[in-house]
Protein backbone atom coordinates (compact mmCIF):
# COMPACT_ATOMS: atom_id res chain seq x y z
CA UNK A 1 0.00 0.00 0.00
CA UNK A 2 1.41 3.49 -1.11
CA UNK A 3 2.66 5.98 1.81
CA UNK A 4 -0.53 8.47 0.47
CA UNK A 5 -3.00 5.25 0.99
CA UNK A 6 -1.79 4.95 4.07
CA UNK A 7 -1.73 8.40 5.05
CA UNK A 8 -5.43 8.70 3.42
CA UNK A 9 -6.66 5.58 5.67
CA UNK A 10 -5.62 6.77 8.84
CA UNK A 11 -6.73 10.09 8.48
CA UNK A 12 -10.26 8.59 7.70
CA UNK A 13 -10.18 6.81 11.03
CA UNK A 14 -9.03 10.05 12.87
CA UNK A 15 -12.38 11.59 11.54
CA UNK A 16 -14.30 8.74 12.63
CA UNK A 17 -12.61 9.03 16.12
CA UNK A 18 -13.52 12.60 16.19
CA UNK A 19 -16.96 11.78 15.31
CA UNK A 20 -18.00 9.50 17.42
CA UNK A 21 -16.68 11.95 20.51
CA UNK A 22 -18.37 14.37 19.32
CA UNK A 23 -21.83 12.34 18.74
CA UNK A 24 -21.11 11.36 22.21
CA UNK A 25 -20.41 14.17 23.67
CA UNK A 26 -23.76 15.64 22.20
CA UNK A 27 -25.87 13.20 23.48
CA UNK A 28 -23.98 13.52 27.31
CA UNK A 29 -24.92 17.30 26.64
CA UNK A 30 -28.71 16.63 26.12
CA UNK A 31 -29.12 14.13 29.10
CA UNK A 32 -27.49 16.89 31.83
CA UNK A 33 -29.83 19.59 32.61
CA UNK A 34 -28.54 23.22 31.58
CA UNK A 35 -26.10 24.58 33.92
CA UNK A 36 -27.35 28.19 34.48
CA UNK A 37 -31.29 26.88 34.52
CA UNK A 38 -30.38 23.95 36.87
CA UNK A 39 -27.40 24.00 38.66
CA UNK A 40 -28.82 21.93 41.65
CA UNK A 41 -29.68 23.09 44.76
CA UNK A 42 -29.72 21.56 48.83
CA UNK A 43 -32.38 21.16 51.17
CA UNK A 44 -30.88 23.01 54.71
CA UNK A 45 -32.49 20.93 56.72
CA UNK A 46 -30.33 17.92 55.69
CA UNK A 47 -26.64 18.02 56.95
CA UNK A 48 -23.86 15.14 57.47
CA UNK A 49 -24.41 15.52 61.29
CA UNK A 50 -28.60 14.18 61.09
CA UNK A 51 -28.04 11.95 57.73
CA UNK A 52 -29.50 9.21 60.13
CA UNK A 53 -32.27 11.02 60.76
CA UNK A 54 -32.80 12.52 57.49
CA UNK A 55 -32.19 10.88 54.27
CA UNK A 56 -31.01 7.48 55.66
CA UNK A 57 -34.44 6.83 57.17
CA UNK A 58 -36.79 4.81 54.82
CA UNK A 59 -39.61 6.72 53.36
CA UNK A 60 -38.05 10.03 54.03
CA UNK A 61 -38.41 11.58 50.75
CA UNK A 62 -41.68 10.71 50.78
CA UNK A 63 -42.47 13.24 53.53
CA UNK A 64 -40.62 16.08 51.40
CA UNK A 65 -41.48 15.55 48.10
CA UNK A 66 -43.27 18.05 45.72
CA UNK A 67 -46.88 17.61 45.09
CA UNK A 68 -47.79 15.87 41.18
CA UNK A 69 -49.33 19.12 40.39
CA UNK A 70 -46.42 21.16 41.18
CA UNK A 71 -44.21 19.30 39.72
CA UNK A 72 -46.54 18.67 36.33
CA UNK A 73 -47.28 22.41 36.04
CA UNK A 74 -43.46 23.17 36.29
CA UNK A 75 -42.49 20.81 33.81
CA UNK A 76 -44.71 21.91 31.22
CA UNK A 77 -43.23 25.46 31.50
CA UNK A 78 -39.49 24.16 31.85
CA UNK A 79 -39.95 21.87 28.86
CA UNK A 80 -40.19 25.09 27.03
CA UNK A 81 -37.99 27.14 28.55
CA UNK A 82 -35.57 24.38 27.72
CA UNK A 83 -36.51 24.59 23.92
CA UNK A 84 -37.29 20.86 23.58
CA UNK A 85 -38.73 19.93 20.56
CA UNK A 86 -40.63 17.04 21.96
CA UNK A 87 -42.89 19.28 23.84
CA UNK A 88 -44.70 16.00 24.99
CA UNK A 89 -44.86 15.80 28.81
CA UNK A 90 -45.03 12.16 29.41
CA UNK A 91 -41.51 11.96 27.45
CA UNK A 92 -39.58 13.64 30.75
CA UNK A 93 -40.17 13.05 34.35
CA UNK A 94 -39.55 16.23 36.10
CA UNK A 95 -36.70 15.26 38.32
CA UNK A 96 -34.63 16.65 41.21
CA UNK A 97 -31.19 16.90 39.44
CA UNK A 98 -29.55 16.67 42.89
CA UNK A 99 -31.85 13.74 44.05
CA UNK A 100 -33.87 13.90 47.47
CA UNK A 101 -31.95 11.34 49.13
CA UNK A 102 -29.18 12.56 48.88
CA UNK A 103 -29.94 15.62 50.06
CA UNK A 104 -31.22 18.06 47.30
CA UNK A 105 -33.90 21.04 47.86
CA UNK A 106 -37.89 19.56 46.95
CA UNK A 107 -38.98 22.22 45.51
CA UNK A 108 -36.74 24.54 44.18
CA UNK A 109 -37.07 25.02 40.52
CA UNK A 110 -32.93 25.23 40.40
CA UNK A 111 -33.15 21.96 41.24
CA UNK A 112 -36.20 20.97 39.19
CA UNK A 113 -35.80 19.62 35.29
CA UNK A 114 -37.71 17.95 32.93
CA UNK A 115 -34.96 14.73 31.53
CA UNK A 116 -35.97 12.74 28.94
CA UNK A 117 -37.50 9.79 29.16
CA UNK A 118 -36.38 7.90 26.18
CA UNK A 119 -32.36 8.49 26.00
CA UNK A 120 -29.42 6.23 26.78
CA UNK A 121 -29.04 8.67 29.99
CA UNK A 122 -32.14 8.36 31.41
CA UNK A 123 -34.39 9.11 33.80
CA UNK A 124 -34.14 5.18 35.04
CA UNK A 125 -30.01 5.73 35.10
CA UNK A 126 -30.26 8.39 37.00
CA UNK A 127 -32.61 6.97 39.65
CA UNK A 128 -30.36 4.06 39.75
CA UNK A 129 -27.11 6.41 40.77
CA UNK A 130 -29.38 8.53 43.37
CA UNK A 131 -30.16 4.94 45.10
CA UNK A 132 -26.56 4.10 44.92
CA UNK A 133 -24.99 7.28 46.27
CA UNK A 134 -27.68 7.58 49.35
CA UNK A 135 -26.56 3.81 50.28
CA UNK A 136 -22.86 5.17 50.20
CA UNK A 137 -23.96 7.97 51.68
CA UNK A 138 -25.64 6.06 54.75
CA UNK A 139 -22.90 3.40 54.88
CA UNK A 140 -20.04 5.80 55.41
CA UNK A 141 -18.49 4.81 52.55
CA UNK A 142 -18.79 8.95 50.73
CA UNK A 143 -19.26 11.81 52.46
CA UNK A 144 -22.98 13.89 51.88
CA UNK A 145 -21.12 16.73 50.61
CA UNK A 146 -19.06 14.61 48.27
CA UNK A 147 -22.45 12.67 46.84
CA UNK A 148 -24.28 16.41 46.10
CA UNK A 149 -20.94 17.65 44.30
CA UNK A 150 -20.91 14.33 42.09
CA UNK A 151 -24.51 14.68 40.88
CA UNK A 152 -24.62 18.21 40.62
CA UNK A 153 -21.07 18.31 38.64
CA UNK A 154 -22.55 15.23 35.97
CA UNK A 155 -24.32 12.59 36.80
CA UNK A 156 -23.32 10.45 33.93
CA UNK A 157 -19.78 10.90 35.33
CA UNK A 158 -21.06 10.15 38.39
CA UNK A 159 -22.95 6.95 37.48
CA UNK A 160 -19.89 5.46 35.58
CA UNK A 161 -17.90 5.86 38.45
CA UNK A 162 -20.01 4.12 41.13
CA UNK A 163 -22.94 2.44 39.79
CA UNK A 164 -20.93 -0.84 38.12
CA UNK A 165 -18.40 -0.64 41.32
CA UNK A 166 -21.39 -1.20 43.73
CA UNK A 167 -23.31 -3.82 42.44
CA UNK A 168 -24.60 -5.21 45.79
CA UNK A 169 -27.20 -2.66 46.14
CA UNK A 170 -29.65 -3.48 42.93
CA UNK A 171 -31.76 -1.05 42.64
CA UNK A 172 -35.49 -2.59 42.29
CA UNK A 173 -36.91 1.05 40.82
CA UNK A 174 -39.22 3.42 42.33
CA UNK A 175 -39.00 5.65 45.08
CA UNK A 176 -37.53 5.46 48.67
Amino acid sequence: MSNDKLNFTAHKKSLIAIALSCGTLLAMAADLPNAHMTPGALNPNVTQANIHATICVKGFTKTIRPPVYFTNRLKRRQIDQYGYTDTNPKHYEEDHFVALGIGGDPTSERNLWPQPRNSEWNAEKKDHLEYVLQKMVCSGEILLAQAQHDMATNWISAYKAYVPTHSKWHYAGGAD
